[in-house]
């Protein structure tokens, strides 16, 4: 997702009055203002799907420590939907069938012949797909093929 894309995204939840959307946008736009004034440049895509990929993160150790604990169920419900709003933002995960294909085409380009190439192959997909796949799915599919 662009930073225009992410402030379409703002207006589009304020228009709403939805104040959770608006919040989680809210924070990563302050993330990728950071990236733009500390670093002195724009940020890119790649740059805002981090930040989003990093609050995403944070946010489900967050829910995972809330439902260990048990005892505010509000919190852990508010949690569980800025978690889904953070994974509406990024581009959809290659998974399934084109994750199958994708990891034959990059076996076949990188002539990976055994599990010592495992490193190489996820590598490639990574590059392949700008890191946006399942990857303890390829994880597995990969040692499958490569053994």
């Amino acid at each position: 997702m662009t930073k225009d894309e992410l402030q379409q995204q703002m207006i589009v939840a304020m228009k709403a009055k939805d104040k959770v959307r608006l919040s989680i946008i809210r924070q990563v736009m302050g993330e990728v203002k950071n990236i733009e004034v500390n670093e002195r440049r724009d940020a890119t895509e790649e740059d805002v799907n981090g930040m989003i990929k990093r609050l995403i993160k944070q946010t489900s150790e967050t829910l995972e420590m809330s439902r260990q604990a048990g005892n505010n169920q509000e919190r852990t419900d508010t949690l569980t939907e800025q978690v889904s709003i953070l994974e509406s933002l990024l581009p959809e995960q290659v998974s399934g069938d084109a994750l199958v294909a994708l990891i034959e085409q990059v076996i076949a380009e990188t002539g990976a012949s055994s599990r010592k190439d495992m490193g190489r192959v996820m590598g490639a997909l990574t590059a392949a797909t700008g890191g946006n796949f399942d990857k303890p799915a390829a994880a597995e599919e990969v040692g499958a093929r490569l053994a």
